[in-house]
């Protein structure tokens, strides 16, 4: 019987140490949370990671505007259309990776999108994914968030599956824009997403669809134009507007993701 009792208090002392270490390995791994990743020499670039069970793939989002995420009180603040809609990625069945900005550039140009440094950068954090969840990687782009992506994508190849623009920024201005980058050396599928209303002169549709003629070396590629959503406030080139897909996310990322899971012209 005392052979029989301190089994099962060992037994016991077992389960309760094996629910402990749970306890603490879950919040590594399973919680969402802002990842700081050493990117370049003295450079730090944290993003914000939000971890799926049985993700099919993870998708790096880039915002317009300057970039970051806007980190406040313990999570993304940013009201640019894709940050605001993380969480209908994660819902897709998508791990999620908000790409913040770099320790010594609180804000991004169009210029800095197109660097080495911010290549090293994207590079770095996309490895840095690829340690959490091995599966493909697809970078997101919208307005100036597009030159990130479609510009990164150039530069990392077949090391991400694809590449989704998303009111993307055609139009010509100082620094550069998509329609000034070597879009012919994009061979991973490439989807230009495009709201039918969006007013932007810098994001116009008619520019958007004129980049899938650049894609030549794009293994598949498509444009899509859209139209929803309802109650725009503030500029036409602002996340509330049409540009920023107002009012219609939900659908916008459902359009994004199905195309995602099955890439098709």
């Amino acid at each position: 019987m005392q052979c029989a009792a301190k089994m099962q208090v060992r037994y016991l002392r077992g389960l309760l140490a094996g629910l402990l270490t749970l306890c603490v390995v879950l919040p590594t791994w399973a919680v969402d949370r802002l990842i700081p990743v050493n990117t370049r020499p003295d450079v730090t670039t944290s993003y914000w990671w939000m971890p799926r069970d049985g993700a099919t793939a993870s998708v790096v989002l880039f915002s317009g505007g300057g970039g970051d995420i806007g980190y406040r009180d313990g999570e993304p603040k940013s009201g640019n259309f894709l940050i605001r809609s993380r969480d209908e990625f994660a819902k897709a069945g998508f791990n999620v990776a908000l790409m913040g900005n770099p320790s010594d550039t609180p804000r991004l140009t169009p210029a800095f999108r197109q660097s080495a440094e911010h290549f090293a950068d994207v590079r770095a954090v996309v490895q840095d994914v690829q340690t959490r969840s091995p599966g493909p990687i697809w970078l997101v782009g919208t307005s100036q968030g597009t030159i990130s992506a479609a510009a990164a994508g150039i530069d990392l190849g077949s090391a991400v599956q694809g590449v989704v623009l998303t009111a993307t920024l055609s139009g010509q201005q100082f620094g550069g824009s998509v329609s000034d980058l070597a879009l012919a050396k994009l061979t991973v599928p490439v989807l230009v997403h495009q709201h039918a209303k969006d007013s932007c002169k810098l994001t116009p549709p008619y520019l958007a669809k004129r980049l899938i003629s650049k894609l030549t070396a794009s293994s598949v590629k498509k444009y899509m134009e859209v139209e929803g959503g309802q109650n725009p406030i503030g500029p036409d080139c602002e996340a509330f507007h049409y540009h920023g897909y107002i009012e219609m996310e939900p659908e916008a990322v459902a359009q994004i993701s199905a195309w995602i899971k099955h890439p098709v012209p």
